[in-house]
């Protein structure tokens, strides 16, 4: 799972928190349940971690990104 930049498409549900929109397909949000959003302070290593209340296998770990704004923030979904 990961943050991109985008535009809202027709399977997207839109959450605003803090001033920042965030979407999300709503075939991933059946998957993983709620999903929160932290921005995670550590040095050169900061950046936004994601986690959700069913994990999808494959591997993989947090991501780096901005979504449509800036800041940090949580989302639940």
């Amino acid at each position: 799972m990961g943050l991109a930049l985008d535009e809202p498409k027709e399977n997207d549900a839109t959450f605003e928190h803090g001033g920042i929109k965030f979407l999300l397909d709503n075939n991933l949000s059946n998957q993983c349940g709620v999903i929160k959003v932290d921005f995670i302070e550590a040095g050169p290593r900061s950046g936004f971690g994601i986690s959700s209340a069913k994990p999808l296998g494959g591997g993989g770990g947090g991501s780096c990104g901005s979504s449509c704004g800036s800041g940090g923030g949580s989302c639940g979904g």
